[in-house]
């Protein structure tokens, strides 16, 4: 099968625009599950040992 040479180009140009957005597509979603996973890490911390006070603060009321 003889397939003309501009055809040809044009196939092999298109396939590889979609490996490169198909490759940044991964990119982008690995850098946001990154983000996400040192996020969540920052957030979730062990106590520090200290307890807060069960009693309701002494509030000033209201006029």
């Amino acid at each position: 099968m003889l397939i003309h040479p501009e055809l040809m180009l044009t196939l092999v140009n298109d396939r590889h625009r979609e490996l490169i957005a198909e490759a940044e597509k991964s990119h982008l979603l690995k850098r946001a599950r990154e983000f996400r996973v040192t996020r969540r890490a920052r957030t979730a911390r062990p106590p520090t040992g200290r307890v807060a006070p069960c009693e309701p603060s002494a509030a000033v009321p209201a006029r």
